[in-house]
């Protein structure tokens, strides 16, 4: 029995010792892939430095570009598109206008009533129609003859108090978020369509012109008095409120900024001077680049598999269409080398932009997932800002994302730490370019440093729904403007919320250039 005993105790201790070993070699093993998974977030933030000293330069170029792309055509990387708005409105506005805001699946109607610098705007209504699937394919006579049947029935619940005067005509501004080439400030030719449109025959149109026919052809009586984008829309939007606006920003699903410049600045400009002096310039800023720009493999990758591979680099790096995706690319790596999710690639984690900014409910969203948009105010970022925004003892609001988007179970709250600090790298170089790019405009106008004796106010309008909603994305895009530009010019550098750019500010650019201004109203 004594020698049984000795080896049952014998078995027992192997037994003991190679589970010992198993428990080791497990912890070694789980050590290792969790020191892989460090390590390469600790190279993802390496790489997505942003030093003050690296801000100023990308600052520098984008002020180098601006200079290019007014020069001549073609000459930059940033297109610096004239808009031939050269009156922004004073807040003197008065009457009743109208604005069509086109630049996705749907389309509004608006009527702001604008009653002067004493009521501002004495009242606005609107109402959203949807565009129905077949008109976003088929002829460009159906798609605006549906618009126009749309005004028309809006323009005939005009209520007591907002009717013209008579014998005027009615008078729009349409926000067309398209590429267009504008020929002047009621005209521009249709580049191509994007966003699930697909219209050959208004390829290469004036869209105006084709607008203003279906408007005749329903017997509506309306000129369209200014032709622009969501972006010089917000810009009129913020000097129709404060006079001290010099640019407007859009940092939603896709970004862009414009601004005001000295016409005599202009040297592509070739025809006659405007008598404000002034110029509205649609930078088209998405599409910057620079070597200074700190880029990864990551976003390499994101943009070689892009519909436009090699453009709108800028954007894809700080806008809410793809802030997203550059965490789930990160992560997919993380579960792929370091098995940060266990021991297979979870298969939603491959499929990409799943990390919404919002629901998708339009037939062309296959489309939307790899374009740039900027018309779809609500896109943002909800999964990524939300994650990020978690303060819950056990990140419990991240654990429920990744559960309920991404399929993944039972994460261990130092996993969804690093989920946290992935969004918050990602945010940070997106908020911190946004406000370098914010320096180049300003130092373009010569306002990013105090005069003596001299206190200049910059207003910067900004828009959108990453802007808007991602309280840290705007928290550190302030804080950063304010670092580069140091305490004393910081004080006269002022950003403000200017909503509704696309929708109001389109009325006001009617307003501001109305075939009546000078008349009593």
């Amino acid at each position: 029995m004594g020698k049984v005993a000795v080896g049952a105790a014998v078995v027992c201790a192997a037994t003991v010792c190679a589970a010992a070993v198993l428990i080791v070699r497990h912890r070694m093993r789980n050590s290792g892939r969790w020191a892989r998974a460090m390590a390469i977030l600790r190279e993802f933030e390496e790489k997505c430095g942003t030093p003050i000293a690296k801000l100023r330069l990308v600052a520098d170029a984008m002020t180098v570009e601006m200079h290019a792309g007014l020069a001549s055509e073609g000459g930059s990387k940033l297109k610096m598109i004239i808009s031939y708005v050269d009156n922004l409105p004073t807040g003197d506005e008065r009457g009743l206008f109208y604005a069509l805001d086109l630049g996705g699946t749907n389309f509004r109607v608006l009527r702001v009533l604008l009653g002067g610098k004493e009521k501002r705007v004495v009242k606005q209504e609107f109402e959203e129609v949807s565009i129905p699937p077949h008109l976003m394919v088929g002829s460009s006579d159906a798609l605006f003859d549906y618009i126009a049947a749309a005004l028309a029935k809006f323009v005939a619940t005009e209520g007591e108090g907002l009717h013209i005067s008579p014998g005027r005509q009615r008078e729009l501004g349409f926000t067309f978020s398209f590429p267009v080439r504008q020929t002047s400030i009621a005209s521009g030719a249709l580049i191509k369509w994007t966003k699930g449109f697909s219209i050959e025959d208004t390829v290469g149109q004036d869209v105006v012109g084709e607008l203003t026919k279906a408007m005749e052809r329903v017997g509506l009586d309306m000129r369209v008095s200014a032709l622009v984008n969501d972006t010089i829309g917000t810009l009129a939007g913020g000097r129709y409120y404060d006079q001290d606006v010099v640019a407007a920003v859009i940092l939603g699903t896709g970004t862009n900024a414009a601004y005001v410049e000295r016409a005599q600045a202009i040297p592509k400009w070739h025809g006659l001077l405007p008598k404000s002096g002034e110029m509205v310039i649609n930078m088209e800023w998405g599409n910057f680049r620079s070597s200074h720009i700190p880029l990864t493999e990551y976003d390499h990758v994101l943009d070689a598999e892009s519909l436009n591979p090699g453009e709108q680099i800028f954007e894809k790096i700080i806008s809410g269409m793809y802030l997203g995706d550059i965490v789930r690319r990160i992560l997919c790596r993380m579960a792929d080398e370091a098995d940060l999710f266990g021991e297979t690639v979870p298969p939603k984690l491959k499929i990409p932009f799943i990390l919404r900014m919002c629901d998708i409910r339009s037939n062309a969203a296959s489309a939307l997932l790899h374009q740039s948009l900027r018309q779809v105010q609500d896109d943002w970022t909800p999964d990524m800002s939300a994650m990020h925004h978690d303060t819950s003892p056990d990140l419990r609001v991240v654990g429920s994302k990744l559960k309920d988007i991404l399929d993944i179970s039972n994460t261990s709250l130092k996993t969804r730490k690093v989920v946290v600090e992935l969004c918050d790298i990602v945010a940070t170089r997106g908020a911190r370019l946004s406000a370098a790019g914010i320096l180049g405009i300003l130092k373009k106008l010569g306002r990013d440093t105090m005069k003596e004796g001299y206190k200049q106010k910059s207003v910067i309008a900004l828009d959108g729904g990453l802007f808007e909603h991602y309280t840290k994305f705007r928290t550190c895009l302030e804080s950063t403007l304010k670092e580069l530009l140091g305490a004393e010019a910081s004080d006269n550098i002022i950003i403000e919320h200017s909503n509704d750019g696309s929708g109001i500010g389109a009325a006001l650019l009617a307003a501001s250039h109305s075939q009546y201004l000078g008349e009593d109203s």
